[in-house]
């Protein structure tokens, strides 16, 4: 029998602490007596009462989660937080409340997929509050990443398993303190972010904006052009963070609390990240410069921001890669599929997943050679057990499926087959924009049926989740008692 009080209160913290966030739009929105604050403190009143009947319904005299709730909590949380947080949207753009919805989940999510148009005279509040979801989102995915996937054994996510991720009485403090850490340096990355995009000519608003949404590797961006509204300067800014984003956050703590950075660079994540975004830039780089498009220094600029916007599914435009001819479009949808590192903000498979891929075709070709051979599995100086390759094996069935079933509902619901494909690839993945003028760097999903959008949506949230989090609510026994 699942224990839904439990469910009900952690609801509850989670809607009062959306709602003190409302509070930083809300307060800008009056100092500058701009619009926004009315509708904000509705948004605010509304989200409080229910935080409270949540947290009065769901108050137990002991707390305790098991694994069935804890896979009910995860989903609904995000589900129910962005419901909630989909408010403002609706009551300040007068936008449906699908768009609106849609708009918040692509936000949370890091997605960066909009249906909005005119972001530059658009109010200051209703910008913020976009940018302030994707940090809030980003920074949840890595203390989910780090403490609760790895419990679930979601997608081989076990295999960075910490003390912090066993859920008992015991790792509680553990974890608190974990959350803390990761909470720090995500503060310290963001500034840091902030005061680079200010270097580069942005203004104070400009740059708190492209800061949270840089280090979440979110990509909203409070202009229609997106980052080609900017300086070459905040393009490589946006390049660094956007990369120090797609790192795993508990690498970074470990290297500055020891004050190594080797640490970092001796990760098998990183080094196969760093490689590929390395050899993927200098080739695009190359074929612009080749096709005369760009000049040297220009074309390296250009190919390495979006070579690491697309990898750590930021999403933000500069130039629409699916116009310098078939290589580049050929290279920037495999990119689609691949994320960052695990335990960073980036969406995708993630590296790791690849590089265990690559081992166990190795290691199968082996046995081929020597039948009797016996061959290890590893990564990162860890043994890789069978239940890992497994629970891997499957995540990356249950990916392809999800982006397959999503792309078939949206060809049924009259889309063409480059919106369909990309759409379903780049919700899934939550990477932000598709490929073709639609829903390309170029265009938004505004003029999709509001069908699509909701099963864009879903799909969002099941990329984000790591896919198995979610597909497993709709199988009959978890429901069993």
């Amino acid at each position: 029998m699942l224990n839904y009080k439990p469910l009900l209160f952690v609801t509850g913290l989670v809607l009062s602490k959306l709602a003190l966030f409302m509070y930083i739009p809300m307060l800008m929105a009056f100092a500058t007596a701009g619009p926004g604050s009315m509708e904000f403190l509705q948004s605010i009143v509304i989200t409080h009462c229910v935080a409270f009947i949540c947290l009065h319904l769901g108050r137990v005299s002991e707390f305790r989660l098991g694994v069935r709730e804890m896979f009910l909590l995860t989903t609904s949380v995000w589900l129910i937080g962005s419901a909630f947080a989909a408010l403002p949207f609706m009551l300040i753009e007068h936008i449906s409340y699908t768009d609106a919805f849609f708009e918040t989940m692509s936000g949370i999510t890091t997605t960066g997929s909009t249906v909005l148009s005119g972001l530059d005279n658009m109010a200051h509040s209703i910008l913020i509050w976009r940018s302030i979801l994707q940090w809030i989102g980003g920074i949840g995915f890595i203390v989910m990443g780090v403490a609760i996937l790895p419990f679930l054994n979601v997608g081989g996510m076990r295999l960075f398993q910490t003390e912090s991720s066993e859920w008992s009485d015991k790792s509680t403090p553990k974890t608190r303190q974990l959350a803390g850490q990761i909470v720090k340096v995500y503060l310290l990355l963001t500034l840091l972010c902030f005061f680079g995009f200010l270097a580069a000519d942005m203004t104070t608003f400009e740059a708190i904006n492209h800061a949270m949404t840089t280090l979440s590797t979110g990509g909203y961006s409070t202009s229609d052009a997106s980052m080609s509204h900017f300086s070459a300067a905040a393009h490589w800014n946006a390049s660094l963070f956007m990369f120090l984003g797609g790192l795993p956050f508990l690498l970074l703590i470990q290297a500055l609390k020891k004050q190594q950075s080797k640490l970092i660079w001796q990760d098998a994540q990183v080094i196969g990240f760093s490689k590929l975004v390395i050899v993927t830039s200098l080739v695009v780089a190359f074929f612009l410069w080749q096709q005369g498009h760009f000049s040297p220094v220009d074309a390296l600029r250009i190919s390495v921001f979006n070579v690491i916007s697309v990898i750590t599914t930021t999403g933000y435009g500069l130039s629409d890669f699916s116009q310098w001819g078939h290589l580049s479009s050929v290279i920037f949808f495999f990119l689609l599929f691949c994320g960052a590192c695990s335990g960073s903000t980036s969406g995708g498979i993630k590296i790791f997943r690849f590089q265990i891929a690559a081992a166990l075709l190795k290691k199968q070709s082996m046995q081929l050679l020597h039948p009797r051979g016996v061959f290890p599995q590893n990564y990162n100086r860890r043994r890789v057990s069978d239940a890992i390759i497994r629970s891997l094996i499957a995540f990356i069935l249950a990916y392809f499926m999800t982006i397959l079933i999503t792309a078939v509902i949206l060809a049924c619901l009259g889309s063409n087959i480059t919106v369909s494909l990309t759409g379903a690839i780049t919700a899934v993945s939550n990477v932000g924009p598709g490929i073709g003028p639609e829903i390309g760097p170029s265009g938004n999903f505004a003029d999709l049926p509001n069908t699509s959008k909701w099963v864009l949506s879903f799909a969002m949230l099941m990329g984000r989740l790591e896919i198995l989090t979610v597909a497993v609510l709709f199988f009959p026994a978890f429901w069993r008692t």
